[in-house]
This record gives structure tokens, C-alpha cells and sequence, in this order.
């Protein structure tokens, strides 16, 4: 029987890979960059193997660190949703949602509308799980999951909360390599994301779908998750693909600009699923509706315009 890690170096672990690099993840648990590069190693040795492939740039987990990650991430959900149970003994009103959701679209979508809901329902509060789930999981706890996908669950009621629309966005600064180029992507550097999920659009999906031609693909940016992606974008170093749930907001605020390139719209969509097993059904409605109408208001929303051609 393998002697378990100390909790401590596994909590690092997780935390650089949510935080999408050892600096940053420095900055969240206020200590040393030397301190975190010693955490690692320390957790390496104790698993007998590499867990993170130092060779590429960014740096990015082994198939050994994946399996970790995954375990780490799952007990911890885990922990969370017994934790939460236990609290929702002494919560008899229902008055606290525990929601799931993946770390992109907490950052990028849910966050921004939390004060908005909170002055609606001052009497609520959510209580949000990231995951590194594609498809966060209704576990023990968990009242809410917001799932990108066909719809297709039978663990809760699904309810749509809007489609998805795909587009080549990039900051305002470095359009000009767009319009120096006819329009097209030859002279941009395309920022990548890996991820296993075949329900994501990949830059090779969107350049075969629109009849595109890119030679910057090559040399272009990867990361391992669209947080990290649209940092990159922001810092305008290259076109990301931006989806509605993770560059909507700063595409309205002109923070990120449409290319004038072809949208797409995917064939799955964002939906809240409210847990069969929880038990507070009534204020879950409350908060899947407030979501519902939030998004639909987004839909309604002016939309940016093109970058002119002349």
C-alpha cells in the first residue's frame, strides 16, 4: 500500500494548475516561487515520477500528473460536497447553493453577474465549486451544475441557459496585423488550447469549417486552459478563438474586438442541470431563472461591430 503525499504538497499541486502557472500560483498562497518549485519536486519524489513536462512552454503535466490532478480534483469535490451537507444542517431555509462549474466559465461568465444576483437576493448566497471537469459533476452537496453540452443528463433538470458563439477575437492593438493582411490570419500568431474535450472547437476545426488559411498556426501560443488563453489574448499577443461564455464580456467592454472573421455557432450549448437529490429544490429554481434571464438579457445585448475593411 502507497503511503499517501502530505496533503500540503498536493494542495500546491492543484493550485498551480488552477492558477495556470507556479508564479501565479506563488502569489495566491503568498509565498515563494523557490518555495513552490520545492513543493513540487518534494511531490515528484514522493510519487517516484515526473508529473510535469518542464520541456514545453508552458509547461505542462505528464499523463502521471493528469491521473493525479483528476484524483486530487475528485476528493476534493468530494470533501467539498460532504462539507456542504454537513452545513445544510444548520441551513433549515435553504438559504446557501452550492453550484459547480469549470474554472473558465466561474471566471469569465458567473463572477461578473454574482453582484447583480446578490442584489436581487440579498437573502441568497452561492457558494461556487470549480472543477477541472469538463463537465462538472452533481456530487454529494452539489445543487447546481452549469454544463456545456448537448443537454442530454439524467441526474437533474436541464435547463438552457444560451447557445454558444464562436469567433476569432484578439485586443484592440493587434488588429492591425489582421487588417495589414488582407483580412486573413497569415500573419498572426494563433493562441492555442489543449484540451481532450472533442466538443471544443480547436483553431483546425475553425479553419476547415471556414475555409480559413493561417501560417502563423504553426508558430502559434498553447496553453493547457482558456483562463491562461484569454490572459494571453488580452496581452495582445495573438487571435484566440473566443467563446460567448468566456470572451462575451470583454469583446462588450472593448477590451477584446471581433477579427471581422466568420463566427460559428456549435451545435451544444451552456445549461444549468438542478440536482435530483437536492434538497433545496425551491431556491435552486430561484437562482437556474435569475441565470436564465441574465443570459437572455446578453442575447439582447448591442453586439460589437466588425473592424472596418477601408
Amino acid at each position: 500500500m502507497h503511503r499517501l503525499p502530505p496533503l500540503r504538497l498536493l494542495s500546491v499541486f492543484e493550485t498551480v494548475q488552477l492558477a495556470g502557472s507556479a508564479k501565479a500560483a506563488a502569489g495566491e498562497l503568498n509565498v515563494s516561487m523557490s518555495a513552490i518549485s520545492q513543493a513540487l519536486k518534494q511531490l515528484e519524489d514522493h510519487v517516484g515520477v515526473a508529473l510535469i513536462d518542464r520541456g514545453t512552454r508552458p509547461a505542462s503535466l505528464t499523463e502521471a500528473g493528469r491521473i493525479l490532478l483528476m484524483a486530487v480534483t475528485e476528493n476534493r469535490e468530494r470533501l467539498t460536497g460532504a462539507l456542504d451537507d454537513i452545513h445544510a444542517l444548520d441551513d433549515p431555509m435553504g438559504t446557501t447553493i452550492t453550484l459547480a462549474c469549470t474554472i473558465g466559465f466561474a471566471t469569465y461568465w458567473l463572477m461578473p453577474r454574482l453582484e447583480a444576483f446578490y442584489l436581487d437576493h440579498p437573502d441568497l448566497a452561492i457558494h461556487v465549486q470549480t472543477t477541472s471537469r469538463e463537465v462538472p459533476r452533481l456530487g454529494p452537496g452539489t445543487d447546481i451544475a452549469l454544463r456545456y453540452g448537448g443537454g442530454h443528463w439524467d441526474d437533474g433538470d436541464v435547463t438552457l441557459l444560451f447557445r454558444e458563439r464562436v469567433e476569432p477575437v484578439c485586443a484592440p492593438a493587434y488588429l492591425s496585423r489582421i487588417e495589414a493582411a488582407a483580412g486573413s490570419l497569415a500573419a498572426s500568431f494563433l493562441i492555442h488550447v489543449a484540451t481532450d474535450d472533442r466538443r471544443w472547437i480547436s483553431w483546425a476545426d475553425y479553419l476547415a469549417r471556414t475555409d480559413q488559411r493561417a501560417a502563423g498556426s504553426a508558430k502559434g501560443l498553447r496553453f493547457s486552459n482558456y483562463v491562461q488563453a484569454t490572459q494571453s489574448a488580452l496581452s495582445g499577443h495573438g487571435v484566440m478563438l473566443g467563446w460567448r461564455s468566456i470572451t462575451g464580456d470583454q469583446v462588450s467592454k472593448g477590451l477584446l474586438v471581433p477579427t471581422g472573421l466568420p463566427p460559428l455557432q456549435p451545435e451544444n450549448a451552456y445549461h444549468a442541470v438542478l440536482s435530483h437529490r437536492s434538497r433545496k429544490t425551491e431556491t435552486a429554481e430561484v437562482v437556474v431563472n435569475w441565470f436564465r434571464a441574465a443570459a437572455e438579457a446578453d442575447m439582447y445585448a448591442p453586439s460589437p461591430s466588425a473592424p472596418s475593411r477601408t
